[in-house]
């Protein structure tokens, strides 16, 4: 099945030409000039991934992105026509999977959109147990207590690669070739925004982690059991 596109951009010119290269690269491409009308066909269409621009008029990328994470973890890209930080934390923080920046470059694209979507129901098969999170890949579940949470598909393969690891180390390398899928140089805005949405959902005091721990210098780890 070809992958379904939802590009959201008011631009005209940018939509014709990213829309031919979105087909030249065999994706169904749908494109939206608005948030409003973005949210609209969501209701009435599914979409595999959305390409989403930050600026446009009426309700802003930022806004879309948030409404969209509140109905469920369809995988978001962001596109800014800037890479400053604050434009694109602001992208990852309201939800958004990953980013690109303007001009795009097609083949890029492509293989950010193709990478994001092989994490969906990919991961390994054992359940693993972090403290009292129950981790579930195969379901794509996690609970704690027996009550499930809301993560998105990033989040939780970010997770499932640290518990993998029980207790070493990961590094920020490591965790953005195997999620991601995608060679950042150094850009590791990306993960760190994550990290901390999956702080947010999974450690009782966010601010002073107790299950993903920071290694300075080096990455990311879970916590050694007692």
């Amino acid at each position: 099945m070809e992958i379904r596109v939802l590009l959201v951009e008011d631009d005209e010119l940018i939509s014709q030409a990213l829309g031919l290269a979105l087909v030249d690269e065999g994706f169904d491409f749908t494109r939206v000039a608005s948030g409003e009308e973005a949210l609209a066909h969501l209701e009435a269409e599914a979409a595999d991934v959305v390409l989403l621009d930050l600026m446009l008029p009426g309700m802003d990328g930022l806004a879309v992105c948030r409404t969209l994470r509140v109905r469920g973890d369809l995988p978001i890209i962001v596109v800014t026509a800037r890479t400053d930080t604050e434009d694109v934390i602001g992208g990852l923080e309201a939800g958004a999977d990953d980013y690109v920046t303007k001009p795009l470059i097609a083949r890029e694209l492509a293989a950010r959109v193709r990478a994001l979507l092989r994490r969906r129901g990919s991961g390994r098969g054992e359940t693993l147990q972090v403290g009292e999170l129950e981790i579930r890949p195969q379901k794509n579940e996690v609970l704690r207590a027996g009550t499930a949470l809301h993560l998105t598909q990033t989040e939780f393969r970010l997770l499932v690669e640290l518990a993998a690891a029980q207790g070493n180390v990961v590094t920020r390398e490591q965790l953005l070739h195997r999620i991601w899928g995608y060679d950042y140089f150094g850009d590791t805005r990306l993960l760190d925004v994550h990290i901390r949405r999956l702080r947010r959902k999974i450690e009782p005091d966010p601010d002073r982690p107790e299950l993903v721990l920071t290694v300075r210098g080096a990455g990311y780890k879970i916590a050694a059991g007692p």
